[in-house]
């Protein structure tokens, strides 16, 4: 018997995802892979998947899933979200984020609106079961590589799962899990800071700035306050190499953030790239958001990053047991004598 989730609706954007596409800039193809890897890692450690296990990554409004065959064990993690679980009886339940449960043939999973956060992960205990393409299955849907068919799951969808039963285990959970934003994202100046001046320098690190709705997971345009380049350099370079996180500054002077499907290279100046620790919580912010930046150096960056790292390594320590359910069953209540003993004074 085979595991598989049918898409009853499939959300606003739900594709599949991992840790990226690693080691093909060179050849053009992008990296992909989830916007917040923070939230990505805690879903599949909560399952008990090996870090950088594909997962379903939500985008704003979640999907409904149907459980065709087989069984599975899920945990959603990211924005938070009314999350039901409606089983064959027709019983439903409203599921809390952050702790696995087993699904079985003919239950659906709801997930609705995010809030607080762009994006959230459903991670399935063994994987998805989609071909790799290069060594990942991220999905790029520009280039229409990798995850489902290369694309955004569709209503209909038929989804194979890598394990085709969830064994019967005691759910676990995580007490808590930060996924807050920083009122300010640290960046590291450069590559080439030296085409701009130094006002728009201040300006970068002085300002905030409104996500707009022209933002997606290549990149994140930003508008306010312009940013001048050096008149005798222009804003015109030879391509080079984009990095996660790169700040480009096109003609306009309003920057642009490079995100999980950037291009592998640009021909706009960069200003600053923003630090590999702060990328996940940059992945969380919405259209309408604000984003604000700070300086930090190389060395700062690379202590934070192996920080975060450290903490994300740190997930599965962190799992316990959920708490039995206390559940009241109303027909055995009803049909009790509750008010055994009373004295009525009239008699």
């Amino acid at each position: 018997m085979t595991a598989a989730l049918r898409v009853v609706a499939p959300g606003l954007l739900t594709t599949v995802q991992d840790r990226g596409r690693i080691g093909h800039q060179s050849l053009g193809v992008p990296v992909s892979g989830a916007m917040d890897l923070v939230a990505f890692e805690a879903a599949n450690a909560i399952v008990g998947n090996p870090p950088g296990t594909e997962a379903f990554e939500v985008a704003y409004q979640g999907p409904t899933f149907a459980v065709e065959t087989g069984s599975l064990r899920v945990a959603y993690v990211g924005g938070e979200a009314p999350i039901e679980w409606v089983a064959r009886s027709g019983e439903t339940r409203r599921l809390p984020p952050l702790q696995s449960i087993r699904l079985a043939a003919g239950d659906l999973l709801r997930i609705g609106a995010l809030s607080g956060s762009a994006i959230g992960y459903l991670a399935i205990e063994g994987g998805i079961d989609v071909p790799p393409f290069l060594g990942s299955r991220a999905t790029l849907t520009r280039g229409g590589i990798g995850g489902y068919r290369g694309r955004a799951l569709a209503a209909g969808d038929l989804v194979s799962l890598r394990r085709a039963e969830a064994p019967v285990r005691d759910e676990v959970r995580l007490a808590s899990l930060d996924l807050s934003t920083p009122k300010r994202f640290r960046v590291v100046m450069g590559p080439q800071a030296d085409y701009f001046t130094p006002e728009a320098i201040a300006t970068l690190l002085s300002a905030t700035y409104t996500i707009t709705p022209a933002t997606d997971r290549m990149g994140m345009r930003l508008d306010g306050a312009k940013l001048q380049h050096d008149p005798a350099l222009g804003f015109d370079i030879v391509s080079d190499g984009i990095a996660p996180g790169t700040i480009q500054v096109p003609g306009n002077g309003l920057p642009i953030i490079l995100l999980a499907d950037r291009q592998t290279t640009g021909g706009y100046p960069k200003i600053a790239t923003v630090i590999s620790a702060d990328l996940p919580a940059l992945g969380r912010l919405r259209p309408g958001g604000h984003v604000a930046f700070e300086k930090v150096s190389v060395e700062e960056a690379q202590a934070l990053y192996r920080v975060m790292m450290r903490e994300m390594g740190r997930l599965a320590d962190r799992l316990e047991p959920v708490p039995p359910e206390v559940r009241i069953d109303l027909d055995q209540l009803y049909s009790r004598n509750l008010v055994s003993g009373v004295v009525d004074a009239q008699r």
